[in-house]
């Protein structure tokens, strides 16, 4: 089968490898879409934290079942499928306590292990998902959902609330939509007008912001004064890490679902006066690719303007250097194997 392999930053190497036989325990799938996000482009600059080369790519899939011993959960061969990307441990501190999402050993295939950036994978029952007759292109945009979706849920979202969604990429994208969902007002904070646009009029935002256009004052206009009582940030930007504490109310709360590789600081005395909540929001739970499938269903959420650039399998490479580029528009790309 072929496969695409990031040898090293800046480098993919399209290979000719065995095709895998299903191991005990897994499903085999032969994969039909692979979404490209931000830990792809980021492993290609050689920028993306817990990572080492070469790594086959790719998280976000989808594909059917070919091969998959009886089971209980009624998962069939030729199903259409996606499935929870992140293999945890099941013994450590943090999946005891019900957090696998964050277990102190986690796999996360394309990133830790090999993923999907090929014709067939391997993958364990567990991690499965119905596909309840989603596209495939709907099914590969289930994971950066979950992952905006967690991070809406574990900063507990109230209605009618001000949220402030920094970075207006997937990611963001997704958790504007959820918090949307939850009830709050959202407002988009990026400095790309375009995207900015793109969250207005696909996802519902009620507010936009250019960061570049003294954000500070439209952000205390539209509060009312008050300055925004949640920020979730989705830019891994430090920067923009740093600033937020400059839109945040007293007593509001902060979390982090980007990433980036330095250290971050804030004013003491500005994060202690807020009483400030800071929490980080990592990968996502079954609970959440749950909400995420009943709210696309429901007709709550539509994941098919997110993609704004195709290719096919072969000519990936090629096309991939594009979309490092801001200029191309990319919001999410996706990779087609028929």
């Amino acid at each position: 089968m072929k496969q695409i392999v990031c040898n090293e930053p800046g480098q993919f190497e399209m290979k000719e490898v065995s095709q895998p036989e299903r191991k005990e325990g897994n499903a085999l799938l032969k994969i039909k879409r692979i979404g490209v996000c931000g830990t792809d482009l980021h492993a290609f600059e050689g920028t993306q934290p817990f990572f080492s080369y070469p790594r086959v790519l790719g998280h976000e899939l989808a594909g059917d079942i070919v091969d998959i011993a009886s089971n209980d959960q009624g998962f069939k061969k030729g199903e259409a499928v996606t499935f929870i990307p992140y293999f945890p441990c099941g013994d450590c501190v943090a999946c005891r306590a019900g957090k696998p999402n964050c277990c102190t050993t986690i796999e996360v295939a394309g990133v830790h292990i090999d993923g999907g950036m090929g014709e067939y994978m391997n993958v364990p029952e567990y991690a499965l998902i119905h596909g309840q007759g989603m596209s495939y292109d709907e099914l590969a945009m289930v994971e950066p959902m979950a992952v905006g979706a967690h991070s809406v849920r574990i900063t507990e979202i109230k209605k009618d609330e001000f949220v402030l969604v920094t970075g207006a990429g997937p990611i963001g994208l997704g958790a504007m939509a959820f918090a949307k969902i939850a009830g709050a007002k959202v407002i988009a904070l990026d400095v790309q007008d375009n995207r900015l646009e793109f969250a207005k009029e696909h996802f519902g935002v009620d507010f936009t912001v250019n960061a570049l256009n003294n954000p500070f004052e439209a952000i205390k206009e539209i509060t009312g004064g008050d300055m925004v009582t949640a920020i979730i940030d989705a830019t891994g930007n430090k920067r923009a890490i740093e600033g937020n504490l400059n839109f945040l109310a007293h007593s509001g709360r902060i979390t982090l679902v980007g990433l980036q590789l330095d250290t971050f600081s804030f004013s003491h005395p500005e994060f202690h006066k807020r009483e400030t909540t800071l929490r980080s929001s990592r990968n996502a739970t079954r609970e959440d690719f749950d909400h995420v499938v009943d709210s696309m269903k429901s007709g709550k959420v539509n994941v098919n303007s997110l993609i704004t650039h195709r290719a096919k399998f072969e000519n990936m490479i090629e096309d991939f250097k594009t979309w490092l580029d801001p200029k191309t528009g990319v919001v999410k790309a996706v990779v087609s194997l028929d």
